[in-house]
């Protein structure tokens, strides 16, 4: 039979059944809960308007995070805990400090830059220790001019929260067994269902059943199937809460798929500094506290930025299927576009990425048109050994170059056996048309990628010497 989902909204737990299950968390809080605090801008998770906190059991302790309720798939919260700006009941410093300090004029996107700034003093996942201007960055104003915002920001005025009742109330309501929701659709004649299982050995026999199902973890892509394209989804498993493993050895990291982007920076940081500020250039922080690896791999978007570094290291993926599991380097994943090497119920349980040697020589660059939460023009990354002047090993990948993220072989043979100069880095870049014939889109030019990545593979020259990195990740 299914079951209820059920979540802890300002003192209360809040049971609901027969709802549409791709119906949106901002849908529901406009349209049905009656909270309008909470707007929608763009229903894509890029303007933040609509941020929201939702926080989850850890031990006896609440982890908040701010996420985009206009992707937020409404079953998504069953065990958790929200906060919208209705539940500060206009009482919060943030607040006042906006008032105080004019953050505010047409009043459109405050709701959403007060909730952001609300979980930065909480100390929510991936505000702690970071620029003001990184928490704010996935929150657009259209008329105010960011100054007044980020002087309330550098205030930081905190206000004391207790969430122990709220640790308590979500005991109450956790659960092992799946969670399973119907919606009788009658515009499409549908029945649409959701499951959340809540073992990794439960979703290897679920998916085995229904190997069609769409498997979701953070929606920030398929949340736009949804919003944007109107797509009906009739079987959806949702992962979220399992494969969030990480483990660090001498031999390298494995990544669990279920992992997001906000979890994973530090631990790609370690591996290398490029890995991390690759993350931080992924979305803003309500994209990093949604999106995650295996999501970002399993998908096979030509545009994705963890694959292409992820290659250049040389990471294996580990695919399930039932009780079996097999392991493959990740770029023999991607097939074509659209097309990745995936059986019929089987689906990415987890990456590893081999430790680096410290004489490995690593860039990875990302080139968007704006630096925060933009798609990539190109992704590039590189990854050489020098020994003597001579380059011994290179593995060199890029994303946005072709249909799928694609090693460059052709110029990693010129690479190979030659001296390190800069006359061989400008043969090397001449070798990436042999390698790619990129599309001409709205992010850039066939002839712009081309030129771009091989002034990228040229400059590495100056890079290893030591000289300015200055606009690496322009």
């Amino acid at each position: 039979m299914p079951h209820k989902l059920r979540f802890y909204l300002d003192g209360e737990i809040v049971s609901l059944s027969d709802i549409d299950p791709t119906m949106t968390l901002l849908d529901w809080l406009r349209y049905r809960a009656q909270r309008t605090g909470t707007k929608e801008g763009c229903a894509e998770g890029d303007c933040g308007a609509c941020t929201v906190l939702v926080g989850e059991l850890s031990g006896e302790r609440i982890d908040w995070r701010a996420l985009n309720a206009c992707i937020l798939f409404l079953p998504m919260l069953d065990g958790k805990a929200l906060m919208t700006v209705e539940s500060l009941k206009g009482q919060h410093p943030v607040q006042s400090a906006m008032v105080d300090l004019h953050g505010s004029q047409c009043g459109f996107c405050t709701p959403g830059i007060v909730m952001s700034l609300v979980g930065r003093t909480m100390g929510a996942c991936g505000t702690v220790n970071v620029d003001p201007a990184d928490v704010l960055a996935g929150n657009l104003c259209r008329c105010t001019g960011y100054g007044p915002i980020l002087e309330v920001s550098e205030q930081n005025p905190a206000a004391a929260f207790d969430d122990v009742h709220i640790v308590d109330a979500l005991k109450k309501i956790r659960r092992d067994d799946m969670l399973i929701l119907t919606h009788e659709d009658t515009l499409s004649g549908l029945t649409r269902r959701w499951f959340t299982p809540r073992s990794v050995d439960d979703l290897a026999a679920l998916r085995l059943e229904m190997p069609e199902a769409r498997i979701v973890a953070g929606a920030t892509d398929v949340g736009l199937w949804v919003t944007k394209q109107h797509r009906v989804l009739d079987n959806i498993i949702y992962i979220g809460g399992l494969m969030t493993g990480i483990e660090e050895t001498p031999q390298g990291l494995t990544i669990g798929a279920g992992v997001r982007y906000a979890e994973a920076q530090a631990a790609l940081a370690r591996l290398h500094p490029d890995l991390g500020e690759l993350v931080r250039r992924i979305g803003a922080v309500q994209v990093r506290n949604a999106g995650t690896i295996g999501g970002n791999i399993a998908n096979g978007s030509p545009i994705g930025d963890t694959p292409p570094a992820l290659i250049a290291l040389g990471a294996e993926l580990t695919l399930r299927h039932g009780e079996t599991r097999r392991t493959i380097p990740l770029e023999d994943y991607f097939l074509t576009y659209g097309q990745q090497d995936l059986q019929p119920g089987e689906f990415v349980e987890s990456v590893f990425v081999p430790a680096l040697d410290a004489t490995d020589f690593v860039r990875v660059v990302k080139l968007s048109k704006r630096f925060d939460s933009d798609i990539s023009a190109v992704c590039a990354a590189f990854h050489l050994r020098i020994a003597g002047g001579i380059v011994t090993f290179a593995r060199l990948a890029f994303g946005g170059m072709a249909g799928t993220p694609k090693r460059a072989h052709a110029t990693e043979n010129v690479l190979t056996g030659k001296p390190f100069t800069p006359e061989v880095l400008s043969v090397a870049a001449e070798a990436l048309r042999q390698d790619f014939t990129p599309l001409t889109d709205v992010r850039g030019s066939s002839d712009y990628r081309l030129e771009v990545s091989g002034n990228l593979l040229k400059r590495l020259w100056f890079e290893y010497h030591g000289e300015s990195r200055e606009a690496v990740h322009g």
